[in-house]
């Protein structure tokens, strides 16, 4: 019973990880492009994944399971916005997904504080998805524009801004 879970766990602490390293791979690039608002939203996110990754490895240790810190698998190199974003809803679309399916396996081996942890990461996980779908949103709207005005506003901030 308890073998199932942490191997769930497991599962869900690589692809944290794996979104830990993703999203500050996206943070940097934005930020070296100007994006500050956007680099800051893949740096919050890396943050919160990081959080997630404590909490099961918390839950692991409890079950008295080992904790493997193995990563899902590799970042993708990817440079321009739109596919970040792309990659980014698709990602916590999968996690919630998976989130919930494994909530309902450890309410079949009537592991209820685990499933209730993953039930927590899916609300998580679709707060995030929300928040790059609404990103992506504005992109579609606003086209270029959109990030221009985030590189615009970052100039402006380092220069003191318009004087009065």
């Amino acid at each position: 019973m308890k073998e199932k879970s942490i191997e769930l766990l497991n599962k869900a602490i690589a692809d944290e990880l794996m979104a830990v390293h993703q999203y500050m791979y996206f943070h940097f690039h934005c930020d070296d492009q100007g994006f500050d608002l956007l680099a800051n939203l893949f740096r919050k996110t890396a943050i919160e994944e990081m959080m997630h990754v404590e909490i099961l490895a918390e839950r692991i240790l409890f079950l008295k399971g080992e904790v493997e810190m193995k990563v899902g698998g590799e970042i993708q190199h990817i440079h321009e916005v739109k596919n970040m974003l792309d990659l980014a809803t698709k990602m916590e679309e999968s996690s919630a997904l998976d989130y919930n399916n494994w909530a309902n396996e450890c309410s079949q081996n009537t592991d209820s504080v685990s499933k209730k942890l993953f039930e927590g990461l899916v609300a998580d996980e679709e707060r995030h998805f929300d928040q790059y779908d609404t990103e992506m949103d504005n992109l579609k709207k606003f086209g270029e524009n959109y990030l221009a005005l985030q590189s615009i506003e970052r100039s402006k901030n380092i220069s003191g801004g318009p004087k009065a």
